[in-house]
């Protein structure tokens, strides 16, 4: 989604049997991008959902933590193949998942990044495309063309 993402940060066809595992495997992915180990990407993404789950409803969650060690914002996208039981808010399973990891001093971005990624989410047309492939290139262009549009 417009600069969060790249090729390298959108993900198809994600298995995992839990939340707690999915959560794993979105930190074992970020790892090597954020250059932050994954035990302390999982920690803080556990250590946020204890609050509250990230689940939005609909199928999508956007689980999302500050790191101090960042110096961007960044994302990651993966679509799950099945959906899984994320504690949403409307008890639905989750498919599409967002991560958002900042750096702790990211307050404006931070913020400015959560509202672009939910105002995305109810997008009901951009949602069903996303749902309707499972090709990480078709994905990625489909989620990078999301600020470019907004702003045409």
């Amino acid at each position: 989604m417009f600069d969060l993402v790249t090729p390298r940060t959108v993900h198809t066809g994600l298995r995992a049997g839990s939340k707690k595992a999915l959560l794993q495997q979105l930190a074992a992915l970020a790892a090597p991008v954020v250059s932050v180990p994954e035990a302390r990407i999982m920690e803080v993404l556990l250590e946020r959902e204890r609050l509250g789950s990230t689940g939005l409803g609909g199928g999508v969650a956007v689980p999302h933590a500050r790191l101090p060690e960042l110096k961007t914002v960044q994302g990651l996208f993966a679509k799950l193949d099945p959906p899984i039981d994320f504690d949403a808010i409307d008890r639905q399973p989750v498919d599409l998942v967002f991560m958002l990891l900042a750096p702790e001093d990211a307050g404006a971005d931070h913020l400015k990044a959560l509202a672009q990624i939910s105002r995305m989410f109810r997008d009901r047309r951009l949602v069903d495309k996303l749902r309707g492939t499972n090709n990480s290139d078709a994905l990625y262009a489909l989620l990078s063309g999301v600020g470019h549009s907004e702003a045409a």
